[in-house]
């Protein structure tokens, strides 16, 4: 899920792009390990953990990947005794990152920080732990034993953490509390001799990556893109592998080759590359469940690279047998795709297939109902929030659900803003839920699902939870405070993090006057703008494309359009290819709120029953050319009357 937009320019300098944005600027921000001036590779540390934590803690933290880190440590660093506790069979820190192999992080960068200069490197917008972490590591791709061990390191300089791997079982304790609410006290750990444990804490943050924890509790979730009406689709699982035997020489020729392609798609530093777009047409042997997509490769201190790009489907995250069936397929087809990369690219004939990551990157699962859900409109309108407790700036990056599926990138945000509201589960208390689980509906997810937003969420969560403990208060009511609200932030802020507040940037489609239909379009999932948020509002529209966008509309809300659209456009040959006329996009709606009615009459009858609104039809420049604005805003106008929403 690497940024496809972002290029290394040869001088280091960032520009703008008149018309275009920032060109980010791919090397990592402040210190860090250069790979030319590397030692040799890290060995792995011992992780050291408490055989029996003790019988209770001010926190308890479930989940060692870096959300869960952030959070411990944020809490003990607020004074809170913490346990950080781990369910996975795993014996180092960093859960996706270091035993997922996922090493090429996805970065936040603050592209609208008035204080850059020419020649600068781009800075972060999530600091704290993150930056702290990311400052041991050799860059946005690094060695996964130098991550583990900076993870380690950070933890173990924590004295009021403990920390507690190998749990067998971890469940939460729960009580009924006021208004239907669940409460919970504790966790109850399942050692790994089996001894079962009840610890009680006046909080508990979930963060694993699946929200397991607080499914255990009750907390309500939607799945994968349920919201959007898909109740069977979520977006592809990848096993990362490793490939041997690419020293410096061959490194090289991957540099040259991506420089030269000119295709502001691809690039390489000097530990990460990306491209090789070629590579979707490798023709899978297992078609059904695989597919490649352009090679990501994070590049090891031993001569090694990490290739994330094997996209596999119909995984269920939950099942232990589906996940273990998702290894065996994608070993099987692995040496099919190193022999294709071998073939293909000369620079890669010798590589040598040397394992895979010991755990699945799974992108998409649970998608938890907070007491605010972040939605695409806060994207797209690059919201700030009275609550924000971080911030997110990568693009809404939508991979693909099946093989007959391309993915999308829906747009690229500049930034937007975290509310604590968005980690405060509905029906439960007690309980904060951070990282790629949290409250994100789907398409804002493929951005905030992203480590260093994940991790600015957990080091929040940490804070929240000292504002609680010490004001006696729920994470209800601290997230119902704009008082105590202010008092988190000043804390977050007070520990290096920055969650002031800002202008939200005013991007040339809000001010285009089909704008409100676009913000239906792009909440349904129909409108996609790529990187350069161009939505081609005055693009000429057809018929066939304006029934796609009615049966989006049926799968989201089923309830409210029983007709068929796609009646509309019987015995036209290649609707796909005609242009949309004002009374063809009639006809088009009345099918499917299903009137019945003669195609000459569809206006006027949709505008006598007020699912279509006299000025969006003055508005259309070109009766007999509508464009896809004008068809978003026809849109707009029959779901607000039907649906009754407002966008």
């Amino acid at each position: 899920m690497r940024n496809k937009w972002i290029l290394l320019m040869s001088t280091a300098i960032i520009l703008l792009a008149a018309g275009s944005g920032w060109l980010y600027y791919k090397e990592k921000y402040g210190g860090g390990i250069s790979f030319t001036s590397r030692e040799k590779p890290q060995e792995l540390e011992k992780v050291e953990f408490v055989a029996q934590p003790a019988d209770e803690y001010d926190v308890i933290v479930v989940g060692t990947d870096p959300e869960g880190i952030a959070a411990a440590v944020s809490a003990s660093r607020n004074g809170l005794k913490t346990l950080l506790v781990d369910g996975h069979d795993r014996e180092i820190l960093g859960g996706l990152m270091t035993l997922g192999w996922l090493n090429s992080i996805d970065m936040n960068y603050d592209v609208e920080n008035k204080s850059i200069v020419p020649g600068a490197k781009m800075p972060v917008l999530n600091k704290g732990i993150f930056l702290e972490w990311y400052d041991k590591v050799e860059g946005d791709s690094f060695d996964v034993n130098t991550a583990a061990n900076a993870f380690n390191k950070i933890v173990q300089n924590e004295e009021l953490l403990d920390l507690h791997l190998k749990a067998k079982a971890i469940e939460p304790i729960t009580e009924h509390g006021q208004e239907d609410l669940t409460v919970v006290e504790g966790v109850s750990i399942t050692r790994e001799d089996g001894t079962v444990q009840q610890v009680k804490a006046k909080a508990v943050i979930d963060a694993t990556q699946d929200g397991d924890f607080a499914a255990a509790a009750g907390v309500p979730f939607t799945l994968g893109r349920e919201d959007l009406g898909d109740m069977k689709s979520q977006m592809a699982v990848t096993l990362v592998f490793r490939l041997d035997n690419v020293d410096n020489e061959v490194w090289k020729q991957v540099r040259q080759r991506l420089s030269n392609d000119n295709n502001p798609n691809t690039g390489a530093t000097e530990m990460s590359a990306w491209g090789y777009d070629e590579m979707q047409k490798y023709p899978a042997v297992n078609k059904e469940r695989l597919k490649m997509r352009g090679l990501n490769i994070g590049r090891q201190n031993d001569g090694t690279i990490l290739i994330n790009a094997l996209q596999i489907f119909g995984v269920d995250p939950f099942d232990p047998e589906s996940r273990a069936e998702a290894f065996e397929i994608a070993k099987e087809e692995i040496p099919h795709v190193v022999k294709y990369m071998k073939e293909l690219y000369p620079e890669f004939a010798n590589v040598e297939f040397v394992d895979t990551a010991p755990e699945l990157y799974v992108r998409e699962s649970r998608h938890m109902k907070g007491m605010y859900r972040l939605t695409i409109l806060d994207l797209l309108e690059n919201r700030d929030q009275w609550d924000r407790i971080g911030f997110g700036s990568y693009a809404v990056d939508i991979q693909r659900t099946s093989p007959a599926d391309n993915g999308a990138v829906v747009m690229d945000p500049p930034k937007y803003a975290i509310p604590f509201r968005s980690i405060v589960p509905q029906k439960v208390d007690n309980l904060l839920v951070v990282g790629r689980a949290a409250s994100f509906d789907t398409l804002p997810h493929g951005s905030a699902r992203v480590i260093p937003t994940g991790m600015a969420t957990g080091e929040s969560a940490g804070a929240a939870a000292k504002i609680a403990i010490d004001s006696e208060m729920t994470f209800r009511e601290l997230a119902e405070s704009k008082e105590d609200i202010k008092k988190l932030q000043d804390l977050i802020n007070s520990k290096g993090m920055d969650v002031q507040p800002y202008t939200p940037k005013v991007h040339p489609y809000m001010e285009h006057e089909a704008y409100p239909g676009l913000k239906v379009a792009v909440y349904l999932g129909i409108a996609i703008g790529g990187y350069s948020n161009d939505f081609r509002l005055d693009d000429a529209s057809n018929p066939q494309r304006f029934v796609n966008q009615w049966n989006i509309a049926k799968r989201v809300y089923p309830n409210s359009f029983k007709g068929d659209a796609s009646a509309s456009i019987a015995g036209i040959d290649e609707a796909g290819k005609q242009l949309l006329t004002l009374e063809q996009a009639c006809y088009t709606i009345a099918k499917a709120v299903e009137l019945d009615v003669a195609r000459d009459q569809a206006q006027t009858e949709l505008i006598g029953k007020g699912l279509l609104n006299p000025s969006t039809v003055d508005k259309i420049k070109d009766p007999n050319q509508l464009t896809n604005g004008d068809t978003y805003m026809l849109l707009k106008d029959a779901l607000e009357r039907v649906v009754g929403v407002k966008f």
